[in-house]
């Protein structure tokens, strides 16, 4: 089992906490952490500036397409980031845990 993480931006904690507990109740993620915070960013020539929910969604490699497939369906942004970001080491309990909550 290799685990990698997943960071996302949701627009707020309704669309977030929706779409991760549809993500776990597929077994495409086995935890996510969100956390809002200020977003700046350029968007259509001008710099915008909101509040959002970010997500890191804890998995495993194997599902990393379908989890992508799912965000891109469901998520409410129009060019939402999804991006899979490799873990180096994990400690052997929490990989084993994943691993049994993925199954």
């Amino acid at each position: 089992m290799e685990m990698i993480l997943v960071y996302t931006t949701f627009p707020d904690w309704e669309s977030a906490e929706s779409i991760v507990r549809t993500l776990l109740e597929r077994k495409l993620i086995a935890c996510a952490n969100l956390r809002e915070h200020r977003a700046l960013y350029l968007w259509e020539g001008k710099i915008e500036e909101d509040t959002e929910v970010g997500a890191i969604l804890k998995t495993e490699v194997g599902k990393w397409r379908e989890l992508r497939e799912a965000l891109k369906e469901m998520h409410p942004y129009e060019v939402p980031v999804i991006a899979r970001i490799e873990v180096d080491k994990v400690n052997r309990e929490y990989a084993e845990w994943l691993e049994k909550v993925l199954s």
